[in-house]
């Protein structure tokens, strides 16, 4: 974790129940089958701040209602909330939810992740960068970068 914490004392969260998934009476392993927005949050709810020992669903900067889905188009949106409008840890934050959801999604899914208006600083230049594919793949190549993004996605055993 990262020392000097922008946010000190966040406030915590309930977790929501996990939802059961049923059983899709569909058996064609070619078929394509739709995604839903509750999916999606399961895959991304459980990613770590990287300030604090806590999930990005209990500091709710991610819940079920910022994540959009549009099958037809094979299009995701993941909107977050950083819970102070100067987190520097904002990029680290979009950086992990990018690459949790490009490691679980199939490759067809373009991704697009924002900051929820109005609430960090920089949004503009953020949504920007966490949007450009030159920048999110030299990023990636920074090993420094890719060790925030792993400890993040990280598995807490909680």
């Amino acid at each position: 974790m990262v020392t000097g914490l922008i946010n000190e004392n966040p406030t915590v969260y309930e977790r929501k129940e996990r939802r059961v998934r049923t059983d899709s009476s569909n058996t064609d392993e070619f078929s394509v089958e739709p995604i839903d927005h509750l999916e999606i949050f399961d895959h991304i709810r459980d990613i770590r701040d990287p300030e604090h020992p806590y999930s990005l669903e209990q500091l709710k900067v991610l819940t079920e209602d910022s994540v959009e889905v549009d099958n037809g188009k094979s299009y995701v949106r993941v909107t977050f909330t950083p819970t102070v409008e100067h987190c520097s840890m904002a990029t680290i934050i979009g950086l992990s939810v990018r690459v949790k959801l490009m490691r679980s999604l199939p490759p067809r899914y373009k991704i697009d992740i924002r900051v929820a208006p109005g609430s960090h600083a920089t949004e503009a230049a953020l949504n920007k960068q966490l949007n450009d594919k030159e920048r999110v793949a030299a990023a990636l190549e920074n090993p420094n970068l890719v060790e925030m993004v792993d400890e993040c996605l990280s598995p807490s055993f909680e």
